[in-house]
């Protein structure tokens, strides 16, 4: 069905057409894999470009800690400015970030361009609010499963495609390619995505300061975010550690080899439209605890996958799989309960949850590394198992309801 050309926040929304679910999930899919280019390239940039070993770590942390500021900043704009010229702003300023990191030759210059890569990336998070905004609410739970697909994707090819390109040519290739794809993607949104004019008239201090009150009052908010938070960390902590696991001498993995290991990952994307399918259904409580024990069961078998014989990694991919699906079911289950709350207040809430899990998935991968440097694999399978079995113990305090 078609959209109207100006779509405010009293409007009536109406079914999202095919092709504009589709655009939505390719375009998070397609500016969240920023995010995730610089981690399998940091060892040939710091060569290339001269970073101190101690420096390396900087150009994934600046990334972060630029898309953490964006989540809490810039990702708010959507419940106060066009919805639609916002995100064609932040993916401009990601296609000269992308530039500026291919034509870096110094580490400060790569470190600037990594921080702004992270800043322009919130663009995702504009649109997963703005799509929901779009769907009536029989459907947003499907809607947001589908475009939280095609962002997981995004997420889960990243690291494998600039693995591929860069053992093929060399790293500048995949930030020129990625920089390009940038500028075709605003051209395909501006002619593609409705207009959107929320109703908030707030000034932008009063819009972050209405985010700490609502942080303070939002019980749905504060238990989704901390359950997500549980299950982002183990997530993290996995995708950090395994890598370190295979080109271990015990797998002696290539590159290339752990590039097609990732790639297992991103079969837990089909879980979305399926999580998503099921909260619409009311049934999130039952599609959460599946998520979390899915989270529990992947780390238990992770545990006896050390040894590097073909059965290890045999059930360390099974681990994958089975990780990567509760993530995504309960990524798509907490969105749906936030988005439900008030449609107003969707980017702000948005922010704060993507935030405060993304806080729990910097400190899966500071753990991770420790863990693995001080107690090798058994240890990072263990502490890994306690991020979603906090979260199922938190989870099973809650009363009746979402």
């Amino acid at each position: 069905m078609s959209i109207s050309a100006t779509t405010p926040d009293t409007a009536i929304p109406r079914a999202l057409s095919p092709w504009l679910t589709f655009l939505f999930a390719a375009a998070c899919g397609l500016v969240a894999a920023n995010l995730y280019y610089g981690q399998p390239l940091a060892g040939p940039i710091s060569a290339d470009l001269g970073f101190t070993p101690a420096a390396t770590g900087l150009i994934v942390t600046l990334t972060q800690i630029g898309y953490g500021l964006g989540l809490l900043l810039i990702v708010p704009l959507g419940d106060l400015t066009e919805n639609r010229r916002l995100v064609l702003m932040l993916i401009a300023v990601s296609a000269v970030a992308l530039i500026g990191a291919a034509l870096s030759s110094t580490p400060t210059a790569f470190l600037v361009a990594s921080l702004s890569i992270g800043l322009s990336s919130v663009a995702v998070q504009v649109l997963v609010p703005f799509a929901a905004n779009m769907a009536p609410d029989a459907t947003r739970g499907q809607v947001v499963g589908n475009v939280m697909s095609g962002l997981l994707c995004g997420i889960m090819l990243a690291r494998p495609f600039a693995s591929f390109v860069a053992e093929a040519s060399s790293w500048h290739v995949v930030y020129y390619v990625t920089a390009g794809v940038m500028l075709v993607l605003a051209v395909v949104l501006r002619a593609s995505l409705p207009v959107r004019r929320p109703t908030t008239r707030l000034r932008y201090g009063e819009l972050l300061a209405s985010m700490g009150h609502l942080a303070l009052t939002s019980r749905v908010l504060q238990r989704r975010a901390l359950y997500q938070a549980g299950m982002f960390g183990a997530f993290s902590l996995f995708w950090t550690t395994t890598p370190l696991l295979l080109a271990s001498p015990a797998f002696g993995l290539t590159q290339n080899g752990i590039a097609l290991f990732a790639l297992a990952g991103a079969a837990g994307a089909v879980a979305s439209p399926i999580a998503g399918r099921l909260a619409d259904r009311g049934m999130t409580k039952i599609a959460s605890t599946l998520a979390m024990l899915l989270g529990m069961a992947a780390f238990l078998i992770g545990h006896f996958a050390s040894d590097g014989s073909l059965g290890a990694l045999l059930l360390l991919t099974a681990a994958a799989i089975l990780l990567d699906f509760g993530v995504t079911t309960n990524l798509v289950c907490g969105q749906r309960a936030i988005y439900a709350l008030n449609p107003e207040h969707r980017s702000r809430l948005n922010g704060l949850f993507m935030a405060t899990f993304f806080a729990g998935g910097a400190l899966g991968s500071a753990l991770g590394g420790w863990a693995y440097a001080t107690g090798g694999w058994t240890m990072t399978a263990w502490i890994g198992f306690c991020f979603p079995a906090l979260a199922f113990l938190l989870f099973l305090t809650e009363g009746r309801g979402k």
